[in-house]
């Protein structure tokens, strides 16, 4: 009985996630992308993105980090050059390889930073550039000059001890035209320490795991200025339609995990 539940939910979770995809015009990017990376298995070190719930919820969500990637990139005043793109906190190199598919390979220089061994061997493993470093200390290692077009950060800052202290070092030691970033929406700030909050998980602490900072969207947005960066666009991605009665799992969403990212 509990297991025949559970496949209805995980059926009515599918439903409401492609009807909020379509509802904010990212079906036919979602779609696109599915053929640029049709294994998304390996996403992240910690666990395997399998099923179709799983795979749709990564799916909608990465159609919504692209579409902002792709609006940066339109925004650059010289195109006609090599693009220089940093994903920060990059797992896998999909972000990376969706764009060399968008944009074209010979047209940018992607570059991905992360500070586990195992991520930067699965991404050098697919031909992309990689650095093995901190997020805070990426501006100290020596093979990053400071000269991009665009850096990528997707649920990442939450991660960090001082995500204040990094963006103002990328603000100050970069010369970058942009910085798309992605966090979990959440309507009050709190702070995160799962492991600490709820001893009986057991969970390990690791950089992908664990949450430290989760700031609402007005809170980021004067962290933000603060650190020297001028907000150009802000929006909020929801995993639920809001025009149809598939919007009921946001309830689920925002009690279990995250109705929406910013």
């Amino acid at each position: 009985m509990i297991l025949f539940l559970k496949k209805i939910i995980k059926k009515i979770l599918v439903l409401s996630l492609h009807s909020a995809c379509k509802e904010q015009g990212l079906s036919k990017l979602a779609k696109k992308l599915s053929e640029i990376v049709p294994d998304l298995t390996e996403q992240y070190t910690d666990f395997n993105v399998e099923g179709k719930y799983l795979i749709t919820k990564v799916r909608s969500h990465h159609a919504f980090q692209m579409s902002l990637v792709l609006e940066a990139l339109g925004l650059l005043e010289n195109k006609d050059r090599e693009l220089t793109v940093v994903d920060i906190g990059d797992s896998s190199g999909t972000h990376l390889q969706y764009l060399q598919a968008l944009i074209g390979k010979n047209k940018i220089r992607s570059v991905s930073v992360n500070l586990d061994p195992i991520a930067v061997k699965k991404i050098r493993g697919k031909g992309i550039e990689a650095i093995e470093s901190r997020a805070e200390m990426l501006h100290e290692h020596p093979d990053f000059s400071g000269r991009v077009d665009v850096f990528l950060s997707f649920q990442m800052l939450e991660h960090l001890l001082d995500p204040i202290g990094f963006l103002r070092t990328m603000a100050l030691k970069s010369e970058c035209e942009y910085f798309v970033i992605t966090v979990p929406y959440l309507h009050q700030s709190r702070v995160g320490l799962y492991q600490v909050r709820d001893q009986t998980l057991e969970l390990t602490f690791n950089a992908e795991r664990t949450h430290i900072f989760e700031l609402c969207s007005d809170d980021w947005d004067l962290i933000f200025r603060f650190s020297g960066w001028k907000i150009v666009k802000s929006v909020r991605y929801i995993q639920y339609p809001r025009k149809n009665p598939l919007t009921g799992p946001r309830y689920a969403w925002r009690k279990f995990a995250f109705d929406a990212f910013y």
